[in-house]
């Protein structure tokens, strides 16, 4: 029988075999593809980086402007021009790494990238086990006039990790989870995208985070993420066949152009929906849930149910300045007729100065409780430590988390601390406050 500190010591060798097996590489701007891939001869594209790495290793890429062309587009798949496409996959405890170097930013501006009659997106990853951070995608355009769209960012494989992403400033959605399981989108921006090239140029299928997964795309998760000034909506899950989570994220001002112009649906958080039909409903319909979230003076609603049969678990969500705070609508069984929504777990939310609070709920056939709507509670500005907007736009910690804000933190003497009901997440005092903010009481 071996030893515990035998094993142990294999262990330790093995992790350090692993790690020194493990290579760096490195990309710049003004780097060559001829040259070795190292700090002093960088790589110049994604592409040729790609080539080189295998499990475990790491492409450290050098901030500044990376200005794409046509000619970079790596595939062509039926309509579709994919720019950056990262095949490769890592192994389990040994991802292929995409940093950002150190401090600096990288920006791959894809206005130059125009395919005619092709969709554009500017990093495909079919691979699993990748981990991109901290790059920034901007610029992505739109070239077909009909019914299409283009991606920032488009996944597709598994055990996939986001982090500290930026797309913004293009015509195309934000990111794209169409496909792969157990993905983590964590602490990324979409923010001013709006697609001024089709149908009637206002948008209207640009959103700063999509999901749309078939059966079998278990086990996604969408954290810390911000999406603002998206000409659609903020987040949007329409016909997809599995759930997601989306905890600790914001959406606001989504349905405007920076100038509050008027663009597409503009939800916060659309949450669901299927075709009129019925013909795309899955076998078992997908139960999200969307927990300490904020929505934010978005077109239409902060929370939106888009029709959904079934239900959708709303906990711990703060809506503000919206012309609906909770959009509950559904649909019947047979998916022919809108109905008010039921099926829904709706606790502790909060939702305040909408022209409506609440609307299409059926709630005897829902599971609500310590709500501010259903629990009646009044409330004035004088209630929150802060209303300031412009919060909601202050750079990230430096650990990429989002930001410390004040804006819709419950001021003491708040009708809602206290209000809500124990769902077994952190609290202090007596019960969860009411909200996506909970007060810390003194002791």
């Amino acid at each position: 029988m071996i030893s515990k500190h035998i094993a142990f010591t294999a262990l330790l060798l093995t992790g350090a075999t692993l790690r020194l097996s493990a290579k760096d590489y490195y990309m710049a701007p003004d780097g060559n593809d001829t040259h070795a891939g190292t700090l002093a001869a960088p790589f110049a594209t994604i592409q040729r980086s790609q080539e080189s790495v295998g499990p475990g290793d790491t492409v450290f890429i050098r901030g500044g402007l990376y200005r794409m062309s046509t000619a970079q587009v790596s595939r062509k798949m039926r309509n579709r021009a994919l720019v950056n496409v990262l095949e490769k996959s890592g192994k389990p405890g040994r991802p292929i790494q995409w940093f950002a170097y150190q401090d600096e930013l990288p920006v791959f501006d894809l206005s130059d990238v125009k395919p005619p009659g092709m969709r554009v997106t500017a990093f495909h990853v079919s691979g699993s086990s990748n981990h991109l951070r901290g790059i920034s995608v901007t610029g992505v355009q739109v070239t077909i006039t009909g019914h299409t769209q283009s991606i920032c960012v488009d996944n597709e494989g598994d055990d996939n990790t986001y982090e500290a992403l930026r797309m913004h400033d293009g015509q195309a959605i934000g990111f794209w989870l169409g496909r792969g399981s157990n993905n983590l989108v964590l602490n990324c921006d979409a923010y001013r995208n709006h697609d001024r090239t089709s149908e009637n140029k206002r948008g209207g299928n640009v959103d700063g985070f999509g999901f749309h997964v078939p059966p079998g795309s278990k086990n996604n998760v969408f954290r810390g993420c911000r999406a603002w000034f998206n000409s659609d909506d903020g987040f949007d899950l329409i016909t997809t066949h599995e759930s997601l989570l989306i905890e600790n994220c914001w959406a606001f001002y989504n349905g405007f152009d920076p100038e509050f112009k008027s663009l597409g649906d503009g939800n916060g958080f659309k949450l669901g929906g299927y075709g009129i039909d019925g013909g795309e409903l899955p076998a078992v319909i997908p139960r999200h849930v969307i927990r300490r979230s904020l929505a934010v003076r978005n077109k239409a609603a902060g929370f939106y149910a888009n029709h959904q049969p079934g239900g959708i678990d709303f906990i711990h969500n703060t809506a503000y300045l919206n012309p609906t705070s909770f959009n509950l609508l559904g649909r019947n069984a047979a998916h022919t007729q809108d109905v008010p929504g039921y099926g829904h777990k709706m606790k502790n939310n909060l939702g305040y100065k909408a022209r409506t609070e609440v609307s299409n709920l059926n709630e005897d056939l829902c599971d609500i409780s310590s709500n501010s709507f259903s629990l009646k509670l009044e409330f004035s500005d004088n209630d929150f430590e802060s209303l300031d907007l412009a919060e909601l736009v202050t750079p990230r910690k430096p650990d990429g988390s989002l930001p410390d804000i004040r804006l819709m933190h419950l001021k003491a003497g708040n009708p809602a601390i206290d209000q809500g009901v124990d769902l077994g997440l952190p609290f202090t005092g007596k019960a969860p406050d009411l909200g996506a903010f909970e007060k810390v009481k003194p002791r």
